[in-house]
């Protein structure tokens, strides 16, 4: 979503055409591989946070740095494998152990990259385990396409209504593209989807299904924002170039590691429990 959402300026004719390709082409995958869930949702899950760790290491410089690489790679192996057996406490444990074993590693060896490489396990690896507990949940399938349906609708009109609009900038520091109108025009279209899912599923009020999108797409801007950051730090135009007209994997997941990380935490703190968080908190509310 770099460049894309909340962003300013006018898209090359070119640019936006591979963009739009390249979505008619992935977008019937993904969904048939969330219909599909079981193994298959977690296998392309495991692919997914595999070549973000992988982008990750080249944004940050730590290609060299092999050891930290293959300790890295194989926490999150762990990490995937516990969250696809229904074990996401240990998932989130080995995580944050994985991580922390690769800081401490780091700051002894002063070696910069390897540090930063713990904090790729954690952006890598929960991506992936967090996408996997939604899909097994309850209500699984229904809030996984609620998931995308609203990072996508984000991603979308922010880019088109940002570059209408134009206006003030919402962090020129950080992502000099992109703007309030941008991002204000992104959580009215998530809005739209929290109203029309309420409207075919119901289970749960409309209101409550608005507000969840609304929340949503607040954290989806924001790991929009957070990818910016790393990337200006480091002086990196994409995270990669694997998707034509979008760049890295990372460019058009960031919005769905915060929407989906971050919301499935806060899912987990309104239910008390890191086990299917969104149907205990559907049961608490006696729905």
């Amino acid at each position: 979503m770099t460049g894309g959402a909340a962003g300013g300026g006018r898209p090359k004719a070119s640019e936006l055409k591979l963009r739009v390709i390249s979505a008619l082409l992935l977008a019937p995958a993904v969904l048939a591989i969330v219909w599909l869930g079981g193994w298959f949702f977690a296998a392309g899950a495991a692919l997914c946070s595999m070549i973000l760790l992988q982008e990750w290491t080249v944004i940050v410089r730590a290609t060299r740095q092999r050891a930290a690489i293959v300790v890295a790679v194989v926490g999150i192996a762990l990490m995937l494998v516990a969250a696809a057996l229904s074990l996401t406490p240990l998932a989130l444990g080995l995580a944050f152990a994985f991580a922390a074993l690769l800081w401490v590693w780091g700051q002894v060896s002063g070696e910069a990259p390897v540090g930063w490489m713990g904090t790729g396990v954690l952006y890598a690896g929960l991506t992936g385990v967090a996408l996997i507990a939604f899909r097994l949940g309850s209500e699984g399938f229904v809030m996984i396409l609620f998931l995308f349906a609203v990072v996508w609708a984000t991603d979308i009109l922010a880019y088109f209504v940002g570059r209408r609009l134009g206006g003030p900038k919402l962090w020129p520091r950080v992502s000099p593209k992109k703007t309030w109108s941008g991002a204000l025009g992104g959580l009215a279209a998530a809005l739209v989807v929290g109203a029309a899912m309420g409207a075919l599923v119901g289970r749960v009020p409309v209101s409550l299904w608005i507000v969840s999108a609304g929340v949503l797409s607040v954290f989806s801007q924001a790991g929009d924002l957070l990818e910016s950051a790393l990337k200006r730090h480091f002086g990196v135009k994409d995270s990669g170039h694997i998707i034509p007209g979008h760049g890295g994997v990372m460019d058009r997941v960031d919005g769905l590691t915060g929407a989906g990380v971050v919301g499935y935490l806060v899912a987990a703190v309104l239910a008390g429990s890191l086990v299917d968080p969104v149907g205990a908190v559907i049961a608490l509310q006696g729905y």
